[in-house]
């Protein structure tokens, strides 16, 4: 398969090296040097793109995409305001649009998982929810759009929380998401659930951005010759 890279940090460079592994050629790189350079006609050259760049960038690199008719595995966070402006286009020019908050199966299963529990504590409302994550300090968006991903969840299935705050809650219907950045940290999550009388946490941990590259790669096998929006919960609902 060919594969344009659009965003080649660090992210992208794993990107490369786990697509290599897997037999696929890259076709094209985009970085700083020719993020606003790069033509479409480049980008037909390739089956499929993989976007990891920034929030102010991911919308244009989208739009490129759908020009090209290549499908578009986004995984640049932060730009969500722009999402459904970006589903309406797909939709009216037929093109493919995979997106999620975070790549990794771990993370997809810890979602699962964080669903289930808001579901079984909505009948015990003497506890409290609450969440922290822990990035690196190069992360540009606070919260993660992990962490959004996980309180929309709790905000969908807690009565008690209408709504998330990414500092100290003043309301009790408020759900708290305390974000540190803390030297090279690929990424912790943790939601809790805390009364008088005990506490209980869940917690995922990456080790390093393997996780999310492998995960970005295999969803842009899964996805192409796909036309349509698509998310993780396509991938592993149907990837078996």
């Amino acid at each position: 398969m060919n594969i344009a890279l659009i965003g080649y940090g660090k992210m992208g460079k794993e990107i490369e090296a786990i697509a290599l592994s897997r037999g696929h050629t890259i076709t094209l790189k985009v970085s700083s040097e020719n993020a606003t350079t790069y033509s479409v006609e480049e980008l037909k050259k390739a089956d499929v793109a993989i976007e990891f760049s920034t929030p102010e960038a991911v919308v244009r690199n989208i739009n490129k995409c759908f020009e090209a008719s290549v499908p578009i595995i986004v995984g640049t966070t932060g730009w969500h305001k722009n999402l459904d402006e970006v589903i309406q286009k797909c939709n009216e020019k037929n093109q493919t649009l995979f997106h999620a908050s975070n790549y990794s199966i771990g993370v997809n299963l810890f979602f699962k998982l964080n669903e289930y529990l808001a579901k079984l504590m909505n009948k015990y409302p003497d506890y409290n929810a609450s969440m922290e994550e822990i990035h690196h300090v190069h992360k540009k968006d606070s919260p993660s759009g992990t962490a959004i991903t996980l309180a929309n969840k709790i905000v969908e299935n807690l009565e008690k929380k209408l709504k998330w705050v990414n500092e100290s809650a003043s309301e009790e219907n408020e759900l708290e998401i305390v974000s540190k950045r803390i030297d090279e940290i690929p990424g912790t999550h943790t939601v809790t659930y805390g009364s008088e009388v005990d506490e209980i946490s869940i917690t995922h941990i990456a080790h390093s951005r393997k996780g999310f590259a492998l995960g970005a790669v295999i969803a842009a096998e899964w996805t192409k010759g796909k036309k349509g929006i698509f998310g993780m919960d396509d991938l592993m609902d149907n990837s078996h």
